[in-house]
């Protein structure tokens, strides 16, 4: 047994608190991607967002897996955490491509690009936080 897993599991406040604050982060890398891809970059809004998904991803997982969760790493959280990841990817990116058009007719460019963002992004991480906590990451 490694010090890793001799560690007290994380009360679940603790938990939720490091999980929204590691959320900021990822979205802010995810949503400045986003933007910079569409606007900067002359993207369309689904590759965009794909792209500035797998980035904000990755800055969720290095941080969520060990300190958010307090886990030892293993090959198996790992690819449970892919083959969810790969599942909110759909989730998100197919949420965005959904709502972004009808928002940017109503709403003008810039504020689709946030609240299309915070949708799929709010339903993304609820999806994120409850199967990692209950499934994967449990103590």
């Amino acid at each position: 047994m490694t010090q890793t897993d001799r560690r007290a599991p994380v009360p679940l406040a603790t938990q939720l608190t490091r999980f929204v604050l590691v959320g900021v982060v990822a979205a802010v890398v995810d949503y400045g991607l986003l933007v910079a891809g569409m606007n900067l970059a002359g993207w369309a809004h689904t590759p965009a967002k794909a792209v500035s998904w797998v980035f904000g991803t990755m800055t969720a997982y290095a941080l969520n897996s060990r300190w958010t969760f307090g886990a030892a790493g293993s090959r198996l959280k790992f690819a449970a955490v892919a083959v969810l990841y790969g599942t909110t990817f759909a989730v998100q990116v197919g949420t965005f491509a959904l709502i972004y058009p009808p928002l940017e007719m109503a709403l003008g460019t810039a504020a689709a690009q946030v609240v299309g963002f915070v949708i799929a992004q709010g339903l993304a991480t609820t999806i994120n936080f409850v199967i990692q906590r209950t499934l994967i990451f449990r103590s």
